[in-house]
């Protein structure tokens, strides 16, 4: 399969090994997917997500894409999805503003350390969170990195006044609306709406309000095939995937087992040609209780 002429698809990614894991009561307002713990433990659930992670990871590496692990933060229940970091291929690293004050530890100064090696050109807009204004890195912003176009859902994590700042700093055009849950609530993290390959794209329309569905749906379909997905197909995070190549150049979509069972034959038929193969892993602890994904667990180290 040939790759795109520009090299936007990520070929190292980062991953945090978590140190506890367990539904975050700090996350929970904002975000709809994510469970209370009635049944399990904090211990069992820890257990079961440590597996999946470890899982996951390996299946990567077992088809050779670099994968570069570290530890998770103790006290950041949350910390095995890292929303805190950017990186971007002239050597620039940002670090973004979170809401929830128990993932701010997040940013651990070692971890910054060992990446503004290769990063050392730091943009720092955590002082942000004093004035109450979020945005959770490319959680909050899904970039189409080859089009320099990026698109943006607002919720209590994503704040209008930053995208825009985002886009001016970054030099892209954006494209910003807004999403409604089967809750009523806004999606939390536009990266739960819509993932961007090289050539595919995926989006979650039914969860974009009725105003912006066909701008937002259009703009995507100006760049890439697109496919999508329904609110069913949202809450099996179907729209929470990635685009990662491997050491040979092979192209693979990263995304959980329940995104791929949910997917129709159609929609499957269509990925599995466009992508050398799916990668995909049950994540169902991390998905019932965190509210997160398989995209959710990868940081792009381009």
């Amino acid at each position: 399969m040939s790759s795109p002429s520009f090299q936007a698809v990520c070929n190292h990614i980062l991953m945090v090994e978590p140190v506890e894991f367990f539904a975050n009561p700090e996350t929970m307002d904002t975000n709809v997917y994510q469970h209370a713990q009635v049944t399990l433990s904090h211990e069992e659930i820890f257990r079961k997500a440590l597996a999946e992670f470890r899982a996951f990871r390996d299946l990567l590496v077992e088809n050779d894409v670099m994968v570069t692990t570290v530890t998770g933060t103790k006290g950041s229940p949350d910390s095995v999805f890292p929303n805190w970091a950017s990186t971007h291929r002239d050597g620039r690293m940002m670090l973004y503003p979170m809401m929830s004050e128990n993932r701010r530890a997040e940013r651990d100064v070692a971890v910054i350390e060992m990446l503004s090696k290769s990063y050392p050109h730091i943009t720092d807009w955590s002082a942000f969170e004093d004035e109450g204004l979020y945005l959770e890195a490319r959680g909050s912003i899904v970039s189409d990195r080859q089009n320099k176009r990026a698109y943006a859902g607002l919720s209590g994590r994503t704040s209008r006044e930053l995208v825009e700042k985002w886009a001016e700093h970054m030099g892209y055009e954006i494209e910003i609306f807004d999403t409604l849950s089967h809750t009523g609530k806004p999606v939390y993290h536009t990266d739960l709406v819509i993932w961007i390959g090289s050539t595919l794209a995926g989006i979650c329309s039914e969860a974009i309000v009725e105003s912006d569905r066909d701008r937002i749906v259009n703009a995507l379909k100006q760049t890439h095939e697109v496919i999508e997905f329904d609110n069913t197909q949202l809450q099996s995070f179907c729209g929470n995937a990635l685009e990662v190549m491997n050491k040979k150049g092979e192209r693979f979509l990263a995304l959980s087992e329940a995104a791929y069972k949910a997917l129709k034959p159609e929609q499957k038929a269509l990925m599995e040609k466009k992508f050398d193969k799916l990668l995909y892993a049950p994540l169902d602890t991390l998905e019932a209780f965190g509210g997160g994904s398989a995209r959710c667990c990868l940081m792009e180290l381009y």
